[in-house]
C-alpha cells in the first residue's frame, strides 16, 4: 500500500467533522496544509509585495514562517489559486466509491496504481482506504486509518518554494537592516 509520495510534502490531518459520506468524514479544507483550488485575491505582483511586507512584519516581532498567522494566510492563498480543486475530486470519488457496489480487493498491484484516478479498500460501506488523483495523474489525497493525507502537486510544491524564497530574503534584508546579522535565517542550506 502506497501512502508516501517522495516529491511533495505529504500533511496528515484529522478531518473537520462536518460532512461525512458513508463512513467517510470530510477533510478539512481550511486547514493550513489542505489546500484545494481557489481563484487569487490578488495579482503575483500584489502577492510579492504582501509576502515582503509580512516578512518585515514578522522579523520585527520576532517571529518566522509559520510562527505567523499573516504567513500562514498568505501561503494558504498563494498556493491554492494553483491546487487542484481537491474538494471536487475527492467528493467524486467518494460518490462513485459508495456507487459501486462490488467489493475491491485488499491488496493493490503495481497496475493497480499506475492507472485511474481512485483506488480504494471497501467491505461493504466501510472504506478503509482511497487515493484520489488529478488530471494530470497526480496523486492530491488519501484516506487510511480514518485520517486525511494531502499530498502537494509539483506546481503547488514549486509555487510554495517561490513565495518562500520571496519571504526567506524578504525576512533576512529586513534581520540585516535592524543591525541583527545573528537573527537572520540560513536559507541557503
Amino acid at each position: 500500500m502506497r501512502v508516501g509520495n517522495d516529491k511533495s510534502l505529504v500533511q496528515s490531518r484529522q478531518y473537520s467533522g462536518t460532512e461525512k459520506r458513508g463512513s467517510v468524514p470530510s477533510p478539512d479544507y481550511t486547514d493550513f496544509h489542505f489546500n484545494t483550488k481557489t481563484a487569487p485575491a490578488m495579482s503575483d505582483d500584489k502577492y510579492k509585495t504582501a509576502i515582503i511586507e509580512q516578512a518585515k512584519k514578522d522579523q520585527a516581532a520576532g517571529k518566522f514562517q509559520s510562527d505567523s498567522a499573516g504567513f500562514r494566510s498568505l501561503v494558504k492563498s498563494y498556493v491554492s489559486a494553483v491546487s487542484p480543486d481537491r474538494k471536487s475530486i475527492i467528493s467524486q470519488g467518494l460518490r462513485a466509491i459508495y456507487k459501486n457496489t462490488r467489493q475491491e480487493p485488499k491488496t493493490f498491484n503495481l497496475l493497480d496504481y499506475m492507472f485511474g484516478s481512485v483506488k480504494y479498500s471497501k467491505e461493504a460501506d466501510d472504506v478503509s482506504y482511497a487515493e484520489f488523483y488529478d488530471s494530470n495523474g497526480e496523486m492530491v489525497a488519501s484516506f487510511s486509518n480514518g485520517r486525511w493525507i494531502s499530498y502537494g502537486t509539483k506546481a503547488e510544491d514549486a509555487r510554495e518554494s517561490q513565495l518562500w524564497g520571496i519571504y526567506n530574503q524578504a525576512w533576512n534584508s529586513a534581520a540585516r537592516a535592524n543591525g541583527g546579522t545573528s537573527s537572520s535565517i540560513d536559507v541557503t542550506g
